[in-house]
């Protein structure tokens, strides 16, 4: 099977990589920035994606595209409009390769949102079938990029698979999972002891493994599939457990969660405080019924996983 894959240098395409080879059935075509770079045996140099990158060259006798790359970050520059510069990439570029892949006959094109687009919060794990309620721009040009692909769902025959994952943690992780491991590295006091929110994360080797299970399993099509480790953790939990994975010891003093918000509230940083400490847990329930998958990883494992050298 020929498999054509977009971010193949990120952390979850790094991951995609590592388990697309020969060995397995799959020949594998990455996109990079910088050839030579992705550990993928054949590349193809794109530049950038928008809505004019011609992906004719790359999608030549591929059968599926996985579709990693996005763009998630925007400096702050008060000269650019955040959603705007979102859409460049995550929507019209996600629908220009979409397009161009269905004219070329490709079967099946799996994309990668995120569990955002149905709010950063929940009161009860987020389904397939919960409304939308993206609260920031990234997650919101993931739900305008999805409402696109739907357009593209069935042209030519090419079948469309959503996977939304919530936050993904693995070696060398970027983003808040980073940020937790960099403050329990330099071994920072920190006032998240008495947390009893509940968060859904995924391992990376979870998710590759969903990615997978989606290429070719004839019940994945036309599907939306939320991603998880099937094990939710508080806070507290999830920095005792990283902090055992990495042999440290975990620094935590048990604040009250109201008075930790109130203060973040008052310094400007309630969106952080949020994710830290308000609860957002994911039910995997109908990628384990349709698609007979189950994590093949335990959190604790991933954890582990995360520093091979301890």
């Amino acid at each position: 099977m020929n498999i054509f894959l977009t971010g193949a240098n990120g952390f979850v395409g790094q991951g995609v990589v590592g388990k697309l080879h020969p060995a397995a059935g799959f020949s594998l075509r990455a996109a990079v920035r910088n050839t030579g770079t992705s550990g993928s045996s054949e590349e193809v140099k794109v530049s950038g994606i928008d809505s004019d990158t011609d992906w004719s060259q790359a999608l030549t006798d591929i059968d599926v595209v996985i579709h990693v790359a996005a763009r998630a970050h925007i400096m702050k520059d008060e000269e650019l409009d955040p959603l705007a510069e979102y859409r460049k990439v995550n929507v019209d570029g996600t629908l220009n390769l979409a397009m161009q892949a269905a004219e070329a006959g490709v079967r099946r094109f799996v994309f990668i949102s995120s569990i955002g687009v149905h709010g950063n919060l929940s009161n009860r794990p987020f389904s397939e079938q919960n409304e939308v309620h993206p609260a920031e721009p990234y997650a919101q040009s993931k739900w305008e990029a999805e409402q696109r692909l739907w357009e593209c769902a069935g042209c030519n025959g090419m079948e469309l698979v959503i996977i939304r994952p919530p936050l993904v943690y693995g070696p060398n992780a970027p983003g808040n999972f980073g940020s937790l491991v960099r403050w329990l590295d330099r071994g920072v006091l920190l006032p998240l002891g008495a947390i009893h929110n509940k968060r859904s994360l995924v391992a990376l080797d979870n998710l590759v493994d969903l990615i997978i299970t989606c290429i070719d399993h004839p019940a994945a099509g036309n599907q939306v599939f939320l991603a998880g480790d099937g094990e939710d953790l508080s806070t507290t939990e999830l920095l005792q457990g990283v902090a055992k994975a990495m042999g440290k010891p975990s620094r935590l003093v048990p604040v009250p969660a109201g008075l930790l918000m109130f203060g973040a509230t008052m310094l400007g940083k309630k969106a952080m405080a949020q994710r830290l400490l308000g609860s957002l847990q994911v039910d995997i329930s109908k990628a384990r019924n349709l698609l007979g998958w189950q994590p093949p990883m335990s959190v604790e494992e991933g954890l582990k996983r995360c520093f091979p050298d301890q």
